[in-house]
């Protein structure tokens, strides 16, 4: 299967999980870019699930990174699954302005 995107979406991510923990389990797969969790650490809000974004280096640690889906994490099953990416030109298209 080859992959064009380099980003994942992980979902179902338990809220007692940090970036850093985060950052530790997808870095074994491959060299990580940038990776967002939101909340954020640090958000005053309650939090009952959080989301992960990975974006990786390499396009072939998407595909093994979805190996990861179902695995227990915390206290939660992780869902991981590929995350398109925009380019930042279309996404500054004029066609898509309101």
């Amino acid at each position: 299967m080859s992959s064009t995107t380099h980003v994942i979406q992980v979902t179902n991510v338990s809220p007692s999980t940090t970036s850093e923990q985060m950052r530790t389990l997808f870095g074994y797969l491959g060299t990580i870019e940038e990776l967002k969790l939101f909340p954020p650490d640090d958000s005053p809000l309650p939090v009952t699930s959080r989301v992960c974004f990975v974006k990786f280096l390499e396009p072939e640690s998407v595909g093994v990174s979805q190996h990861l889906t179902n695995t227990v994490f915390v206290d939660r099953a992780l869902i991981v699954v590929p995350f398109a990416e925009v380019d930042k030109s279309f996404a500054e298209s004029p066609f898509l302005a309101g």
